[in-house]
């Protein structure tokens, strides 16, 4: 199965790693590492709650004016 990963700078260093199909989220080091421990959290989280998902994710991005 294919699953989604978006991975976003953590403040502290890093990275944080969320799948938005099961909502499972983790964290690693480098992008590597976040995205190993993702699948292991996505996996675990798999074995009590199937996935029955009826697509993928849409990732688009939108704007916010800056205020002056």
């Amino acid at each position: 199965m294919e699953f989604s990963a978006v991975l976003t700078p953590a403040p502290e260093g890093g990275y944080v790693a969320f799948n938005p199909e099961t909502g499972t989220t983790t964290q690693g080091e480098t992008v590597e590492e976040a995205l190993a421990n993702l699948r292991e959290a996505t996996e675990l989280y798999l074995e009590e709650f199937p996935f029955s998902g009826t697509g993928r994710p849409l990732l688009t991005s939108f704007e916010i004016p800056e205020r002056a």
